[in-house]
């Protein structure tokens, strides 16, 4: 895997656990994530890159992941999508604006209708 799509993996998931402010089981999470991907360098790229301006770090967020994840086939980009969705709920719960923010975010990389369909099941 290239530097630019573990940034986008790491990105992802640290969009969503940022969403209410990181909290230990999220960083825990992240950390994990970090480590099987062996890719410290791009963590701290994503964390420099929410905090530089951590109001606008989504929008901002959108051209670089979709950029990324469209060089991946839809089943990739769904299968990205939903472990970010099964890692925010090993926390134990996930927010209606978070839920929100995956289905965004699942518009924009054409995978919107599978998404909600694994979603709901």
């Amino acid at each position: 895997m290239d530097q630019e799509t573990k940034k986008a993996i790491i990105l992802l998931r640290a969009l969503i656990f940022h969403y209410h402010g990181l909290d230990q089981d999220e960083k825990e999470l992240l950390e994990k994530i970090v480590k099987d991907l062996k890719a410290p360098e791009e963590y701290d790229w994503a964390l420099s890159f929410i905090s530089s301006d951590y109001m606008s770090a989504f929008d901002r967020s959108k051209e670089f992941l979709s950029k990324v994840f469209h060089r991946m086939s839809e089943k990739e980009r769904l299968k990205h999508l939903l472990a970010t969705w099964e890692d925010n709920h090993k926390k134990g719960y996930v927010t209606e604006m978070e839920t929100t923010a995956m289905i965004n975010i699942a518009k924009d990389f054409e995978v919107e209708k599978e998404f909600i369909l694994k979603i709901n099941q």
